[in-house]
């Protein structure tokens, strides 16, 4: 792995550590010139509690889950003490991915992500965040993993201009 891939997956790992995610901690980080001009990890919006007892006092819809002991409500995810598997039951959830608020982070600081390169410490993000991605103008992604969320990221990738590789590689194109 190159040094700035190594720096710049260092960070995302740090960021990511900040995430009240009870599921995953993701950390992603928009490059420009070897500087980074915004951050973002996955969570609740700003201001909305994460899950966790309040969460869990606050939705009725997690009273499903009442029996469950206050020690699990605040470490382990609400969707997974109630059975779901990962990707399952997203209704739930109201985390926002962590490319997404990185790309907020930006737009809220009046900071243009066109032409510039995102990090991340996971795999080839989901539809929307694909979506959002292209349509930021960003021209590279760069995650941990090869695996893709969803199809639609792969067919939104192939159709697009974006390239995603992983750290410390070239593109992906077997993939994607």
């Amino acid at each position: 792995m190159n040094r700035w891939d190594q720096y710049f997956l260092n960070i995302c790992n740090t960021i990511g550590a900040h995430s009240s995610c009870l599921s995953r901690q993701i950390g992603a980080i928009i490059v420009r010139d070897k500087s980074i001009i915004s951050t973002g990890y996955n969570g609740p919006p700003r201001g909305v509690p994460h899950c966790g007892h309040e969460r869990f006092m606050l939705d009725n819809r997690l009273k499903v889950i009442e029996g469950t002991l206050i020690s699990d409500v605040n470490t382990i995810c609400p969707r997974y003490i109630m059975g779901a598997k990962s990707g399952d039951m997203l209704d739930l959830c109201i985390a926002a991915h962590a490319e997404m608020n990185c790309i907020a982070n930006a737009a809220k600081l009046g900071v243009s992500v066109d032409g510039a390169t995102m990090y991340m410490n996971t795999e080839v993000c989901c539809r929307y965040c694909m979506a959002i991605i292209i349509n930021a103008g960003i021209e590279e992604l760069v995650v941990t993993e090869s695996k893709v969320y969803d199809e639609s990221s792969k067919f939104m990738t192939r159709n697009s201009t974006i390239k995603v590789r992983l750290f410390g590689e070239g593109q992906i194109g077997t993939i994607l």
